[in-house]
């Protein structure tokens, strides 16, 4: 079989990652998606819904963290696999329940096996891939959340009209269980396990502090950029999980606009989000190419400010210029470029956190970055939806609006500070 050469495997590979983090997403998503309709049968407060998408969001975290540690020590494929049939199954008796606690107890599951989905994948890729393609690729399969987050509103929507939500959640879970046994056939770890030579991870363009330097992980948890970055990706995740989760209800409720305009919104939102990916990893790659890596600063922080800068200015808008009268086109076009503007960073923080920490602590780097972005997540949920119950959803999203300008001032300023993490070799003393 190995005699197809990599494009094959490559292609195989990578569509049933991208299918099946799809579902990872739509099925982490899909209380948000049917949230109205859950609503309207079940008496939910603001509070109950905090609570719940909260609890997702903090076993996430806590999943993702583990998982991006141990991924090198464990088989990609089956963690990638087992995780998909747990969410599938979470979903499944979600459907069955219609209780608060029962809610939140089964919302924290799913959330526990949605950290089992991304952390396999950026393994996959790196051992697929060349170092110069990594970014493309990582942005490209970062989209599968756009595609589900676009299109899971309007297919929830549709299923609506014939059946319930409980059928809507069963049915996608369903699924998810499928696939996983897909693609526990279809992913290959690495191109050994094919007859395939390994690809060379050579280090990057420039000697100081090359992939080559092995580093211990208390060097790495000493480097101020690791932390840095940390903090950007906290922001920016928060910010548009609170946009992704809230922006909906923000429009319905406060705003006056129909439940068709909330989810087309969130649709654009996604839309936007998966352009703004793709854009993201191909045009700072080719800065990367351009000028290569170097110990101070990165050629992907201009591309990464515009577009956190493109995020404050988009949900300033939506807070200020957003009424029952707005035309529904400037209500998507606010959606549209808010998920380009967040998206964009969101797949850029991955990358850079892989590109910047030393080859033997990759793993665990991105591990501590995106655990700080789950936590932006977790502030999105119950923190978030309390200013609203004792304010409005408008102060809640001038809260999340001022924090966010605060933090891309802040990286503004910190964008040429040491961005190779871990040992610094004696040569760049």
């Amino acid at each position: 079989m190995a005699a197809g050469g990599y494009g094959r495997y490559r292609a195989v590979i990578f569509a049933a990652m991208f299918v099946g983090y799809t579902l990872y997403y739509f099925n982490r998503k899909t209380f948000s998606f049917v949230m109205p309709a859950v609503m309207a049968e079940v008496p939910l407060g603001k509070d109950e819904l905090g609570l719940i998408t909260s609890s997702q969001s903090a076993a996430y975290a806590i999943s993702k963290f583990i998982s991006g540690v141990l991924s090198d020590q464990m088989s990609a494929r089956w963690l990638f696999s087992s995780g998909l049939l747990m969410v599938g199954l979470v979903n499944v008796v979600f459907s069955w329940s219609s209780t608060v606690t029962a809610f939140a107890g089964l919302w924290f599951l799913n959330g526990l096996a949605q950290g089992l989905g991304w952390p396999p994948c950026g393994k996959i890729l790196r051992k697929w891939f060349e170092p110069s393609q990594f970014g493309t690729w990582w942005a490209v399969l970062s989209t599968s959340m756009n595609l589900a987050g676009g299109l899971g509103p309007i297919v929830a929507a549709l299923v609506s009209l014939n059946y319930d939500w409980r059928m809507t959640l069963s049915f996608s879970g369903f699924i998810c269980v499928v696939v996983s046994f897909v693609c526990l056939v279809l992913i290959k770890n690495e191109p050994s396990d094919v007859g395939l030579p390994n690809i060379e991870q050579g280090a990057k363009k420039g000697k100081k502090g090359s992939s080559s330097d092995n580093s211990t992980l208390t060097e790495l948890l000493l480097s101020p950029y690791l932390w840095v970055l940390s903090t950007g990706y906290l922001v920016v995740f928060g910010v548009k999980t609170c946009c992704t989760d809230w922006g909906q209800l923000f429009l319905i409720q406060e705003r006056g606009q129909s439940m068709l305009v909330g989810s087309s919104y969130m649709s654009a939102l996604e839309i936007g989000g998966l352009v703004g990916s793709i854009a993201a990893g191909y045009l700072s790659d080719r800065a990367v190419a351009r000028v290569g890596l170097s110990s101070y600063g990165n050629p992907r922080h201009t591309l990464l400010l515009s577009m956190m800068a493109g995020m404050c200015v988009s949900m300033f808008l939506f807070r200020v210029t957003v009424t029952g009268d707005s035309p529904k086109l400037w209500i998507l076009t606010l959606g549209a470029v808010f998920g380009f503007s967040s998206y964009g960073p969101i797949a850029l923080f991955g990358v850079i956190a892989n590109e910047s920490a030393p080859a033997n602590l990759c793993g665990t780097s991105h591990a501590i970055v995106a655990l700080m972005a789950n936590v932006g997540g977790f502030l999105a949920g119950l923190p978030f939806s309390t200013i609203a119950k004792h304010y409005s959803w408008a102060t809640a999203f001038w809260v999340a609006e001022i924090t966010c300008t605060g933090s891309t001032v802040a990286f503004f300023l910190l964008r040429n500070i040491r961005t190779k993490m871990g040992r610094i070799p004696r040569k760049a003393d």
